[in-house]
């Protein structure tokens, strides 16, 4: 994990904040939010439900708009003052950001191989380069043993596995997690962040998770709360994946 003060954020939001409605009706999501996120960390974002912990991360994502601040993604300033400084964000999120899910979410008649070849293709990659990308990742995350498998036939650690190489599919430095261990057992979560571990440092990306799940705590480096919009002063430090 690089430290803070000798990289630079792949992450850096600075005051950004979020509203719904108006007057009476206002309700404040996000509020001030600054967040410095460096290559190589894991990072969670806990607390109750209705706290922001979405919102932050569709706003990171570039999925949803802010009501005011800036944003720095990967070194480049996407965000100033509340408005996108790019017409074309589904490009930015391509080529910035990686997603996982809770739920998998893979295409149920495409095999493992074509569900994250899909994400380059829809980029633009030509099918047989698509293909050797997605045999790749799914041979570094341990599961090219299933190449051909459809959705159907993976086990829950296996679907997660596949659902995070098509994140990676576009070299994405970000990735962001919602709750991507909640539909799994203990082992197989532990497995699943420690392959999301390993690629924040192999890759020199940062992950930024969404969680609820207590028994995957000891595997982020800092935990941020956040409870009615705002997030604590100071992050929690842990000694990030313990045994």
């Amino acid at each position: 994990m690089a430290p803070a003060g000798t990289a630079r954020p792949l992450v850096r939001l600075e005051h950004l904040s979020k509203h719904f409605g108006e007057g009476e009706t206002r309700v404040d999501a996000l509020r001030d939010v600054s967040l410095d996120v460096y290559p190589g960390q894991v990072v969670a974002l806990l607390g109750p439900s209705g706290s922001g912990k979405s919102t932050l991360l569709n706003i990171i994502g570039c999925i949803l708009d802010p009501s005011s601040g800036s944003m720095e993604l990967d070194g480049e300033a996407v965000l100033e003052d509340g408005h996108w400084l790019t017409h074309d964000l589904r490009r930015l999120r391509l080529d910035k950001v990686g997603f996982v899910f809770q739920f998998h979410n893979l295409i149920p008649f495409l095999d493992a191989t074509d569900n994250v070849a899909l994400v380059l293709r829809l980029a633009g990659v030509d099918a047989a380069a698509a293909r050797t990308r997605a045999i790749e990742l799914l041979d570094y995350l341990e599961v090219g043993h299933r190449r051909s498998a459809m959705p159907a036939k993976l086990s829950g650690g296996e679907a997660q596995r596949v659902a995070i190489a098509r994140a990676l599919a576009n070299r994405p430095r970000i990735i962001l997690a919602d709750e991507p261990t909640a539909a799994l057992d203990s082992k197989r979560a532990r497995i699943v962040m420690d392959l999301l571990r390993k690629v924040a440092i192999e890759q020199d990306a940062a992950i930024i998770a969404v969680t609820h799940d207590e028994k995957i705590f000891d595997r982020f480096d800092r935990i941020f709360n956040l409870r009615d919009g705002l997030l604590e002063a100071e992050p929690q430090l842990t000694t990030g994946a313990s045994e």
